[in-house]
């Protein structure tokens, strides 16, 4: 076969007889040499957690060599100087490259809000005889060659049940069929002028609808269910993505970047080497931290590493205090390191748990008789949660800037005139979880209840924990009641209610200036911080015709 390829290549006018590319041969090549680079360095790589806040995923270093200057020069070696790199977390990390490689720096503003697509957007006009990859790749040997002669995309040799695209006989990529197998997508493309403009083309086009703001780049390849380009397979050993903490210790254990404080300080409360720490994973689950999860010997544990902006919000100390006074009681999940400085907080997984489904009554039933049995043990602290003082705190974060609420003022007032009323009311001050929500209720499959975080919690009157339950859980005015009476199934007075009903308005406005401030931080919650400041005006306003009915 190769003898006849030979000779089809001498008859074509390809090669002469002495097996030497002819001149039509080398004006082809030429036209098909490779003109640039685009890297894509934009994201915050969160699942590489814990090193995730020390450097971006292009800086982690391989054998020796940060992962982003390994591919700038095996681009160099292909004679392909022409490199844009877009970057937008830590960005200042790679500055350096434009002196040392001479490289364009694109910066990507929105890396927090939308995926890599809108990172392509920015250099879709560079995207002509042009390699593409992310800045995560290892690559054995270069992937870059001085002459390419057709676009492709590369996969890897192997079948997974995960991937979406395979290769069918005519080496197109396909998206899979339920139930097929298809080649991992390994994030390196190539494109010719042709192919270049069908995708430079949709990306202008899907950058102005907000539906594609989560895609990858990749959506754009696609013209119906065959990708533009053709494939280009490879051995997945020659090609390794990082996107984890595991993935970079699987390929070089010795690695620098996998020095950290974090897996160090886990390894030193469990009394292990930092090797046995494994099988770590983010959990994207939480309001306020960032998470991972990890396992050491035969059990699993979550290390807490708070968020941006909490060290503002929560009061470290005080929540240490806290886990002081209820660590006799087997209340939560069990603590094995916390600092009160940091937050840093190490606990023991709890298998085979599950959260309270805030619509399932029974579950709920069963969670609010175990808050209250908790309320009931009269625990004490020496520091309290001051909900007026805590909306006045929120509020000072923001910066001098005016709530994003146009009647703000008018919600704010109304608000604090519930508190005439509130100081009427009898109150049994005890130690109360303030964010007693549905999520922080776990189920064990034993029939046991655990109710985990205790960041904000502090000695208050206890009903607030009632109204925390059902503004996170988005409770309507009849869930509302239903979830008094689950509280006290002998029944309570007209007054407490009330006293509830104002809680629920000041919770409202509490988290709803809470999300203000996380707003400010980049974070948003959706529906949720809408709801919280309509619990706010329509609960005052509940009271306030209660009141007036029985008046």
């Amino acid at each position: 076969m190769a003898n006849q390829a030979l000779r089809n290549l001498i008859s074509g006018k390809w090669l002469t007889e002495d097996f030497r590319p002819t001149g039509a041969a080398r004006k082809l090549l030429e036209s098909n040499r490779p003109q640039r680079g685009i890297i894509l360095a934009a994201g915050a790589g969160m699942r590489m957690a814990p090193i995730n806040t020390q450097a971006t995923k292009g800086m982690l270093e391989v054998k020796g060599e940060c992962l982003i200057e390994r591919l700038i020069r095996q681009l160099h070696q292909a004679g392909v100087y022409e490199i844009s790199i877009v970057v937008g977390f830590m960005k200042e990390q790679y500055e350096y490259l434009i002196d040392k490689y001479q490289v364009n720096l694109v910066v990507n503003d929105c890396y927090g809000q939308k995926n890599n697509l809108y990172s392509m957007a920015l250099v879709m006009d560079q995207l002509e005889d042009a390699y593409v990859m992310p800045c995560d790749l290892w690559c054995r040997e270069s992937p870059f060659q001085k002459y390419e002669l057709y676009s492709w995309y590369m996969v890897s040799q192997e079948k997974s049940g995960k991937s979406p695209v395979r290769i069918n006989r005519k080496q197109a990529l396909v998206r899979c069929g339920e139930g097929q197998k298809g080649n991992r997508m390994i994030g390196i493309a190539y494109l010719q002028k042709g192919e270049a403009e069908y995708v430079r083309k949709k990306i202008g086009k899907m950058v102005q609808e907000e539906i594609h703001d989560g895609d990858f780049w990749e959506e754009a390849l696609w013209d119906r269910n065959v990708m533009v380009p053709l494939a280009r397979c490879v051995s997945g050993e020659q090609v390794h993505e990082i996107n984890t903490y595991e993935q970079l210790r699987d390929l070089d254990g010795s690695s620098d970047s996998l020095k950290s404080e974090v897996i160090q300080l886990v390894a030193d409360a469990l009394e292990v080497r930092p090797d046995a720490i494994r099988d770590i994973a983010v959990l994207k689950k939480g309001m306020t931290n960032r998470s991972f999860i990890c396992r050491c010997r035969d059990k699993r544990y979550i290390m807490r590493i708070p968020g941006e902006g909490t060290g503002k919000l929560i009061n470290r100390r005080q929540e240490c205090q806290v886990y002081q006074a209820i660590q006799e009681y087997d209340i939560c999940d069990r603590v094995r390191y916390i600092n009160p400085a940091n937050g840093y907080k190490l606990t023991e997984y709890l298998e085979d748990a599950r959260v309270c489904d805030a619509g399932n009554r029974e579950e709920v039933r069963r969670c609010i008789e175990y808050l209250r049995a908790f309320h009931e043990r009269g625990l004490q602290v020496n520091h309290s949660f001051d909900l007026w003082e805590h909306i006045a705190y929120y509020e000072s974060l923001w910066n001098g800037e005016p709530s994003a609420y146009r009647d703000y003022e008018i919600t704010r007032k109304h608000v604090f005139e519930l508190r005439d009323y509130i100081e009427t009311q009898e109150i049994s001050w005890t130690l109360t979880h303030i964010d007693a929500v549905p999520d922080n209720f776990l189920l064990l499959s034993d029939g046991e209840i655990r109710l985990i975080d205790w960041e904000y919690a502090g000695m208050q009157d206890p009903h607030v924990d009632i109204a925390m339950f059902a503004v996170y859980a988005l409770y309507d005015r009849e869930q509302v009641d239903g979830l008094i009476d689950l509280y006290f199934p002998e029944g309570t007075t007209r007054q407490v209610r009330w006293k509830i009903y104002c809680y629920i308005a000041i919770c409202g406005l509490l988290w709803s200036n809470w999300c203000e401030f996380k707003h400010q931080q980049g974070v948003e919650f959706g529906e949720y911080s809408l709801r919280q400041y309509r619990y706010a005006k329509e609960y005052y306003r509940i009271f306030q015709e209660e009141c007036h009915e029985h008046s």
